[in-house]
């Protein structure tokens, strides 16, 4: 067994949610651990959307998925967190009582923790793009068929097809439009679920003529050596015709899996994990969720949401890990000590 890792908080989950769990924790000189299945800090954010523009973040009219997650980083860095990244929590004991929590957290690598709080701010839990059943796709997956876009420049010059008719068809149709050849965007029903303004801007774009819709699915692929040529699309009509296009980009959404999570002892809600809108904690006393992973009346599944409940579950926290020790609300526009911790005194 490997030497067993004593802190004071484990976050299972390096999205922005769990990055910035690591400032409101770290201003209350409580000291971090976050453990993530993928290689790289960000979530989804990173990982499937790192050039999607986002706009409702204070202080920023816009800014990318990986430019918010560098910022982040950048943020936390004074508080020197560990990451444990290609790596899963698959068990948590309680070893602790509930007035003094303690956890042992094991990961898939036999990596071994104790820690007085766990934060889980696991999004959905673990992700992964659902797939149109389209027979060979698999030849073309990561060759000229993506789920995410993590350089634009890469399609510069290219015919797109994007299939699907949510945010992120939508989103990435507008900002694919002005690198790409051409966009062709495609849905089984001219009936959109992304937000009005979205399909407006794709509206326009289709009556100026700079891009394409289609109504209809995707029936079978051409192509050689994993390089699309064109794409076989049933209309609306029910004919069979060929699309060329070089880049196919299917959004059909994500399936999500909880994983381990289920086994924690900690309630569930339809894979969701409830929690109080006063600390963000479960049913077991030092487990915090945060962010997507977690339900409540009124849930919004936005990252600035997320960023409040990270500060009021921080709160709590803190009286886990110092259970002697007052905490005094303080602001860090205000309080020399904090100040110094950020650097900036």
């Amino acid at each position: 067994m490997s030497e067993v890792i004593k802190t004071d908080a484990v976050i299972v989950g390096a999205g922005p949610v769990g990055l910035f769990a690591v400032f409101e924790l770290g201003l209350l000189d409580i000291k971090c651990h976050l453990i993530d299945i993928l290689g790289k800090p960000g979530g989804q954010c990173a990982e499937l959307y790192p050039e999607k523009p986002i706009y409702d973040i204070p202080g920023f009219p816009m800014v990318t998925g990986q430019g918010l997650v560098d910022n982040l980083m950048q943020q936390i860095e004074p508080f020197g967190p560990q990451f444990h990244f290609n790596e899963m929590v698959e068990a948590v004991e309680q070893i602790g009582t509930p007035e003094a929590p303690l956890f042992r957290i094991t990961t898939s690598g036999g990596q071994v923790f104790e820690a007085k709080v766990l934060i889980i701010a696991a999004g959905g839990g673990s992700f992964q793009p659902k797939k149109p059943p389209i027979a060979g796709i698999d030849d073309y997956e990561g060759k000229s068929i993506h789920y995410a876009v993590r350089k634009m420049e890469a399609m510069r010059g290219k015919r797109i097809l994007i299939v699907g008719g949510g945010d992120s068809a939508l989103d990435w149709t507008l900002n694919l439009h002005p690198v790409a050849d051409r966009i062709i965007l495609l849905h089984r029903r001219d009936d959109f679920r992304a937000a009005p303004h979205s399909v407006n801007g794709m509206r326009d774009l289709v009556a100026a003529g700079k891009m394409d819709l289609m109504i209809g699915q995707v029936m079978g692929l051409k192509g050689e050596n994993g390089v699309l040529t064109h794409a076989v699309v049933r209309g609306a009509d029910n004919v069979t015709h060929e699309v060329e296009a070089d880049v196919m980009m299917p959004f059909f959404g994500l399936t999500m899996k909880l994983g381990p999570i289920a086994q924690w002892g900690i309630h569930l809600h339809e894979n969701l994990i409830p929690v109080g809108t006063e600390t963000f904690e479960t049913n077991v006393h030092g487990i915090f969720a945060i962010g997507d992973i977690n339900t409540y009346p009124g849930k919004l599944k936005l990252i600035l949401s997320g960023f409040h409940e990270v500060a009021l579950a921080a709160q709590k926290a803190h009286r886990y890990v110092y259970p002697d020790k007052k905490l005094t609300f303080q602001y860090t526009t205000s309080s020399t000590n904090l100040q110094k911790k950020l650097g900036v005194a």
